[in-house]
């Protein structure tokens, strides 16, 4: 074949390819398709960064209940059998993880259940970290989400509305993470039930998120906010990372969602777009 008929030849593949992403361009970028969804509207302005928003999840993570939520067992090594190989056996709640509505709930979803369009989702950082440096049992309140929304505006549909406590800075000490008492009490800050039947009542948020242990705070008894949120059809995130390295408004949450049958939650990899 002659140069010119193969300088034509690629010439003519090349634009066949470009031809082909960009009609494949052109449905992702429309309704819903085969599978393929629209992109959330908060994807839309665009992001320039990514900030991790996921402990690591380590058997010496502290835990609600106390013992170590995963262990981990070499089954095969390098050395011997020329790779690498885990087993694992964990608790789904633990680390920074997912609180499915069948958490909470005789039939709600479980977490493979979740649809996908509720996991790709905007970002509202309620900061409460200036109180709860004063007060372990601090909670986020009606009056809160109303100054945040006066701050930032109305909160988008299909959010994750997300305490920052300041209690992620915390969790390489167990004693502290829990804030255990004598009398066993736990001790760190959450959601209080009001604030939750607000995001229920007046927004189409669908997940709320803390970094601590539990969406209600640690004394909790009654696991209020929990009983309210979760049968309701929303999810929960605890053990958030990094919510001080975000934006109180414009961010967007990548939910990692774990996709056991009949799961209650579980560990996910968590990161925002800002």
């Amino acid at each position: 074949m002659c140069d010119i008929c193969v300088i034509n030849s690629v010439k003519e593949r090349m634009l066949s390819r470009r031809q082909f992403f960009s009609a494949s361009a052109a449905v992702a970028a429309g309704s819903v398709l085969g599978g393929i969804t629209a992109a959330p509207p908060a994807l839309a302005a665009g992001h320039g960064g990514v900030v991790d928003m996921t402990h690591k999840l380590s058997p010496d993570f502290p835990t609600y209940f106390g013992p170590p939520g995963i262990a981990m067992e070499p089954q095969f090594n390098f050395a011997e059998h020329g790779f690498n190989l885990l087993n694992l056996t964990i608790n789904e709640h633990t680390a920074t993880h997912i609180d499915a509505p069948l958490h909470f709930s005789a039939d709600g979803l479980s977490v493979d259940e979740i649809p996908v369009s509720d996991l790709v989702i905007p970002l509202c950082v309620v900061h409460i970290h200036g109180k709860a440096a004063e007060n372990p049992d601090a909670q986020v309140t009606p009056d809160d989400l109303k100054a945040w929304i006066a701050a930032n505006g109305p909160i988008p549909d299909k959010a994750c509305v997300a305490m920052h406590s300041g209690w992620a800075a915390k969790s390489g000490d167990a004693a502290a993470y829990t804030g255990n008492d004598a009398a066993g009490v736990k001790h760190f800050p959450g959601f209080h039930v009001e604030a939750t039947q607000m995001l229920l009542e007046e927004t189409t948020a669908v997940a709320l998120a803390v970094d601590t242990l539990s969406l209600d705070h640690g004394p909790s008894a009654d696991f209020a906010s929990h009983y309210a949120w979760l049968p309701a059809g929303r999810y929960g995130i605890e053990n958030l990372a990094g919510l001080e390295n975000v934006p109180a408004a414009g961010a967007t949450l990548v939910v990692g969602a774990p996709t056991h049958p009949g799961g209650t939650g579980g560990p996910a990899r968590i990161f925002a777009m800002v």
